[in-house]
């Protein structure tokens, strides 16, 4: 039989073994811990510090930063909504910044991918920001997707986020869609903002451009309301320093007098425009359209011969000229 010491020295043993195991234990589960908080944290941290310096690019304006390191943090992460907007945004600002159209589609196309995904996170949120964005870059794909870029524009406005071009946008985009009265109403609102989008501005966004001017001529036109397309054309010649939109205003004005029987200012305008401009294929015919009007064909096909030595495609010198 074991002995009252010899049972007392081995519950001693027990209890050291005991104390041994919890204590290598403890310890195994702090360097665990400690093992954990050096490999596991500092990886968050460096998360954390790369969205840090992704802020710092995009507000630097270093677009093109901002872009290639977003898209290479997607590919560890592809539904983070944070990269999946920043990565949208800076692509959109590549996309106006180029020179070659296909580039900028390319860049557009990347836009609406991600801000297009970004908001499948935050669907029913809105904030303003993704939609503007998202319905300026529509704009830009073309004609064919005005409905889109209304869409978006117009979700941005009920979200209240206050950009001065959204109701220029706007304009442009409904009367891509042949909606006219939804163009102007959007145009005037670009004019006269009045308190919805009294926000603090660059001192050029006070005042309406030419090209913003000659599309609200077009719409009032579009309208068939000359008397009030004929004052926005005057105030784009006025203040354009663009040669080109120069001559498509008073190509419009020249139209608009010739219709309503002001044949000599209308003559004036196009004079303006082979005095200022050079030689203009479009002026030289619808000179030679004045003149026949008022029963002078020698004079009316003297302009459309010049008409045609310009410009041998110009489809309605050929029809006038029986070509």
């Amino acid at each position: 039989m074991v002995n009252r010491h010899s049972r007392s020295a081995y519950g001693l043993y027990l209890h050291r073994k005991q104390s041994i195991n919890i204590l290598l234990i403890a310890v195994f589960a702090i360097l665990t811990i400690g093992l954990l908080v050096l490999f596991l944290i500092p990886w968050g941290e460096k998360g954390g510090n790369e969205k840090n310096e992704l802020v710092q690019l995009w507000e630097a304006g270093s677009y093109d930063e901002t872009f290639r390191i977003s898209g290479e943090m997607l590919q560890d992460k592809p539904l983070d909504y944070f990269l999946l907007t920043l990565h949208g945004f800076s692509a959109y600002q590549l996309a106006i910044a180029q020179i070659n159209n296909f580039d900028t589609l390319t860049y557009i196309d990347t836009c609406i991918w991600s801000l297009r995904k970004a908001l499948l996170f935050k669907e029913g949120v809105l904030d303003g920001r993704l939609q503007y964005v998202l319905g300026k870059a529509y704009y830009y794909k073309g004609f064919g997707f005005a409905d889109l870029a209304v869409k978006f524009l117009e979700e941005a406005r009920y979200a209240s986020y206050t950009a001065q071009d959204i109701p220029e946008y706007l304009g442009l985009s409904y009367a891509a869609l042949h909606d006219y009265r939804n163009s102007v109403a959007a145009f005037t609102l670009a004019l006269d903002p009045g308190d919805e989008l009294q926000t603090v501005e660059p001192e050029e966004y006070r005042y309406p451009s030419d090209l913003l001017l000659l599309s609200i001529a077009r719409s009032y036109l579009a309208l068939e309301d000359r008397d009030t397309a004929h004052a926005y054309l005057q105030r784009c010649v006025d203040i354009s320093k663009d040669a080109r939109t120069m001559v498509v205003a008073r190509l419009l004005l020249g139209s608009i007098l010739g219709k309503t029987g002001n044949v000599k200012e209308a003559e004036a305008q196009y004079m303006t425009i082979l005095a200022e401009g050079g030689e203009n294929a479009e002026a030289h015919y619808q000179l030679g359209e004045l003149y026949a009007g008022g029963g002078d064909p020698i004079r009316a096909r003297a302009e459309w011969r010049k008409a045609y030595s310009i410009d041998p495609s110009h489809r309605s010198t050929r029809i006038r000229l029986n070509m």
